[in-house]
């Protein structure tokens, strides 16, 4: 038995190795549970992201941190395999088919069981556990057989499919098994807790929308926003994606929309910046999604662009946190056009980033960003009349739309999500 009156079990650890050192991981949930780790004294339990390394605990930033070691048998068939193939398609609407594969399953459930124990080991008597997401639903229930005293939390960052889709799942029995060792789960939308009630009514849930950390998205320099405008020629119209680059996102269904308005000459004096950071490669959908985003980038650029000038401007490669902010800022229209999406944080990200109300969010009615940021030009992406007429009705927005969405999500932070949760919990 550990120490720790409060534990963090996720899948990966809040930091990432740089060459001998480490450093701390970018997002928001990091940013969260940092500061309730670190006045509570708690630790984080989780994979470090290498593979085949097994790491003594270490203290990183004031939190203790133990590593849970993952072999390239359990990356391919816990990670890339169950979660990412079965579980992560099947919560977001079978956008692609899912998966079902047996030595996957057994692989999910030996790592499953290997966080539980580490968490076991690290909770001291009565401790408050909480577990993150679609990679570690049987911890819950296996670490209330370890360990009946601690309090255990759940939360479900991705979207919750309705009953039919998820009765698909061969092993749906063990995972609603696996969620019922939670004394509180915790959805980003009231639908996502809706499809889980109709399935079993016998755990405590609620719904708590993730945010971000406001105070992160710092004013970019008006400088740094001219320059990069006039990189890409000073458009009239500057349109953004920031997205990993995964099926669920809809990235090509914006390009398509875009490339329409152009054939029509509906849009003029438009740049688009698609910054797309490279996500699960190594499996087969991912790598179909990348290339008929880039034949499309091509086919754009290769009708509307002119020689140093492209219409669209693509990155495929990770962007640090504090030139994002400046992309955020630059940006007229923002574009989130996911199929399906737990929450979207880029939404909130762009929204926090224009506090005297100037631009524009187009957003799918399909993120969980919807629910609250719904003042923002909503569409439906499988619909490519939907997006295009949102992209039009945002190059002359409203002011008070963007003012209200700001104030919303600077008042509703990460920190505030966390409190919410674990004053239920």
């Amino acid at each position: 038995m550990g120490d720790n009156d409060f534990v963090v079990v996720a899948n990966r650890l809040p930091v990432d190795k740089v060459g001998d050192q480490y450093e701390v991981s970018p997002g928001g949930l990091v940013a969260a549970l940092a500061p309730v780790l670190r006045a509570r004294e708690g630790c984080w339990v989780g994979w470090p992201g290498t593979i085949g390394e097994a790491l003594e605990p270490f203290a990183f930033g004031g939190i203790s941190l133990l590593p849970v070691a993952l072999d390239q048998e359990d990356y391919e068939g816990f990670y890339e395999g169950f979660s990412n193939s079965t579980l992560w398609p099947l919560y977001h609407d079978l956008i692609v088919q899912p998966e079902y594969n047996q030595q996957w399953w057994e692989r999910y459930v030996a790592v499953n069981r290997r966080f539980a124990e580490a968490a076991a080991h690290a909770a001291a008597e009565n401790a408050t556990v909480w577990v993150q997401d679609y990679q570690l639903q049987l911890v819950p229930g296996m670490l209330k057989e370890i360990r009946p005293d601690v309090t255990i939390g759940f939360f479900l960052h991705i979207p919750f499919p309705a009953p039919a889709l998820f009765q698909q799942l061969p092993w749906r029995e063990e995972i609603l098994e696996g969620l019922k060792g939670c004394d509180l789960i915790g959805f980003q939308r009231g639908a996502d807790e809706e499809n889980f009630r109709l399935l079993t009514q016998e755990i405590r849930t609620g719904t708590f929308p993730i945010s971000i950390d406001s105070a992160e998205i710092a004013a970019a320099p008006e400088a740094s926003i001219r320059e990069l405008r006039a990189s890409v020629g000073d458009p009239k119209h500057l349109l953004l994606g920031v997205d990993r680059l995964d099926y669920t996102k809809g990235i090509l269904q914006r390009l398509l929309a875009l490339e329409s308005l152009l054939e029509e000459g509906t849009l003029e004096d438009a740049a688009f910046i698609q910054l797309a950071t490279p996500s699960r490669e190594r499996i087969e959908n991912y790598r179909t999604t990348r290339r008929e985003v880039e034949e499309a980038i091509g086919r754009i650029n290769g009708s509307f662009g002119e020689v140093g000038r492209p219409v669209v401007h693509y990155v495929h490669r990770s962007i640090p946190k504090e030139q994002l902010g400046i992309y955020y800022a630059a940006a007229d229209i923002m574009l989130v056009t996911p199929f399906k999406d737990g929450m979207n944080l880029v939404a909130k990200e762009y929204v926090a980033a224009h506090p005297d109300a100037d631009g524009a969010l187009v957003l799918s009615e399909f993120a969980g960003a919807a629910v609250e940021l719904h003042e923002a030009y909503l569409c439906n992406p499988f619909d490519l009349e939907s997006v295009k007429d949102a992209i039009m009705a945002a190059t002359e927005p409203e002011p008070t739309r963007m003012r209200h969405m700001h104030d919303w999500v600077m008042e509703h932070d990460v920190t505030a999500w966390a409190q919410s949760f674990l004053e239920q919990l």
